[in-house]
């Protein structure tokens, strides 16, 4: 007997950085912000990220390159790793991601590689709170998901590490 199983994704979609709350648009605006800081002479795609900690404070990271590309670091996962090394009692509430490219124009928002996801998914689950995701390209739109578990279903979590 054959069964399927079926998952939907929500986003939340916006056309203007201005229908977003105040704090919303300040993770773009500081994730815009890191993108000079994004070491990428191979890709010459740039990414900066914003998070916020339930204590208010905000986080950023840029993507760092690598001419042997696995030692590279994305955005996302710099300010996440920093976050928790220097917060290690403090919860990610929001991350913002934003991209831009030297070479031709990005149309939609970026979404976080699956590495990223991943990385995202185990503070989650850490922290047993969802991390709210705001993505953002080079146009005026704008993707919101609730939780990174989200934007990565059957993610991969300790329970498949546990000896029964």
């Amino acid at each position: 007997m054959k069964n399927t199983i079926k998952y939907n994704v929500q986003l939340e979609v916006f056309n203007d950085l201005n229908d977003l709350s105040s704090e919303d648009k300040e993770l773009i605006t500081r994730a815009k912000e890191i993108l000079k800081d994004a070491y990428a002479p191979y890709s010459q795609f740039y990414v900066g990220a914003a998070l916020r900690l339930n204590s208010g404070e905000i986080i950023t990271g840029s993507n760092q390159e690598n001419m042997a590309y696995p030692s590279g670091l994305c955005a996302e996962r710099v300010a996440i790793y920093y976050a928790n090394s220097a917060y290690p009692n403090k919860t990610i509430k929001t991350i913002a991601v934003v991209a831009k490219a030297k070479n031709f124009e990005i149309a939609k928002p970026v979404s976080p590689c699956g590495a990223c996801r991943q990385a995202m998914a185990e503070y989650e689950l850490k922290q047993k709170e969802p991390i709210r995701l705001i993505m953002a390209g080079g146009n005026d739109e704008i993707y919101i998901s609730e939780s990174i578990e989200n934007i990565l279903p059957f993610m991969f979590n300790e329970i498949g590490l546990k000896k029964t």
